[in-house]
């Protein structure tokens, strides 16, 4: 069906299978994953969150909780297959109906690093926003420290699109985030796959 067809429902909230990693619907043993993660000050510093942040039990088990519920964005757990434990999250969320754009984010905590995880992870998510959802745009921000994510992206397919100039403080100075996207039709091309 043409994605011009497409009504986008996250009410859904599919199983995605790759070869290293599965998608899922987050399960009450997921926490102790994003607890962690949240625990992590690496994991602070690349997300931009504030190191003395980190939810408490009641405000993490209610976010996690209430995830699958949700019908206007899609946030799915990242499972290693090789070990079937959950190692992250990949987010579609500020959807914008009209324009079928929405924002992409993602959280890896150390055990889903540096494996190729996070760049199927991608993929499978990238690709059921274009192929399932319909979608047409697909933006992200990384930061100018996170080198790692951006060649994930990169890989992927996503565009640099401009620099949001020191939008965020990193310790004693400022750091910048660069903007990317990618189109339905960049996706169709090469399927995130576009150094092939």
């Amino acid at each position: 069906m043409p994605s011009d067809q497409v009504t986008a429902d996250f009410s859904i909230k599919p199983t995605l299978v790759g070869e290293r990693v599965i998608l899922r619907p987050f399960v009450d043993d997921d926490l102790a994953t994003f607890r962690a993660a949240m625990a992590d000050p690496e994991v602070a510093r690349l997300t931009g969150s504030p190191p003395d942040d980190a939810p408490d039990e009641e405000r993490l088990r209610a976010w996690y909780g209430s995830r699958n519920a949700q019908t206007d964005r899609l946030d799915l757990a990242v499972v290693d297959r090789a070990t079937g434990a959950c190692v992250g999250e990949v987010v579609l969320n500020n959807w914008d109906p009209p324009n079928r754009n929405c924002n992409f984010r993602t959280l890896l905590g150390a055990a889903g690093r540096d494996r190729g995880l996070g760049t199927e992870a991608v993929r499978l998510i990238v690709g059921h926003g274009f192929e399932q959802l319909g979608l047409h745009r697909i933006s992200l921000e990384v930061f100018a420290f996170n080198p790692r994510a951006r060649r994930v992206y990169e890989k992927v397919g996503f565009v640099a699109e401009g620099v949001l100039r020191q939008v965020l403080r990193d310790g004693d100075g400022w750091t910048d985030a660069t903007v990317m996207s990618i189109l339905a039709a960049e996706w169709a091309t090469h399927r995130g796959y576009p150094e092939r």
